[in-house]
């Protein structure tokens, strides 16, 4: 995959689409950072938040409007998610034509040599194989950045079942823009728990899980956020008048 190739078509289709603003843009942008951090794959996964901080959208119905129309619009496919233990799902569209293959796939016939030509003791390392140099020379990509191995090119995630203390957590919803007070109620009310879910379930990833914590807490905020100040039933109570007959009895 030519980063580069990938980078100019996209410029080249934001200049002629008129539809786009900068938020579209900015927001384009963070998610091929995203897409080249993973080595191009087909399809990865994103954290709705880290997408915002980055692309400095801040607010979610721009971030939900952007996206929606960035997938309408054919520049990429949105598969939004609503589990608490992995984000939205995001496949980037090809924008332009390329004759290069593309990077994190199997390739056969590489792998074929590679076993067939490997030492019986293991391989040496840095020893120079002439076969094995000339079959990647005919599969090498005629032109771009090679950005790294061809095999097994997809981003790991490390799912951490428990944190380590409640340092940790305190420090996790800080970066996030949340106090210290919202971790430390999460924390217990999991400890409490021995982490695990309503269902009794053991819980994978508690990061992820603090995530949809904090989505809550801020959609509580803005659900409980007092209304405008309402007009007093009382205004004419003591409203008074220059008219008066003192000569009506009480």
């Amino acid at each position: 995959m030519n980063y580069i190739k990938l980078l100019n078509a996209a410029f080249e289709k934001f200049f002629l689409d008129d539809r786009l603003n900068p938020t579209h843009i900015s927001l384009y942008m963070a998610l091929f950072q995203e897409w080249n951090s993973s080595r191009f794959a087909d399809e990865f996964y994103v954290n709705r938040r880290d997408l915002m901080l980055v692309s400095k959208i801040g607010s979610k119905s721009s971030y939900h409007r952007c996206v929606t129309d960035l997938d309408s619009w054919g520049y990429l496919s949105y598969f939004p998610s609503n589990s608490p233990y992995k984000g939205s799902k995001i496949k980037m569209s090809i924008i332009g034509t390329s004759d290069e293959p593309a990077m994190g796939r199997y390739n056969p016939i590489l792998e074929q040599v590679e076993e067939r030509y490997r030492p019986k003791n293991g391989p040496i390392k840095g020893q120079y194989n002439p076969i094995l140099e000339q079959v990647a020379e005919q599969y090498r990509p005629t032109g771009g950045l090679t950005l790294g191995p061809t095999i097994n090119n997809t981003k790991q995630v490390n799912n951490i079942k428990q944190p380590k203390g409640w340092q940790a957590v305190i420090n996790f919803f800080m970066e996030k823009g949340f106090n210290a007070d919202e971790g430390k109620k999460y924390f217990e009310y999991y400890e409490t728990r021995n982490w695990q879910t309503s269902n009794g379930n053991e819980i994978r990833d508690w990061r992820a899980l603090a995530t949809n914590w904090m989505d809550r807490a801020e959609l509580f905020e803005e659900e409980n956020k007092p209304n405008k100040k309402q007009v007093s039933r009382i205004k004419d109570n003591l409203r008074t008048t220059k008219n008066k007959n003192y000569g009506q009895p009480l």
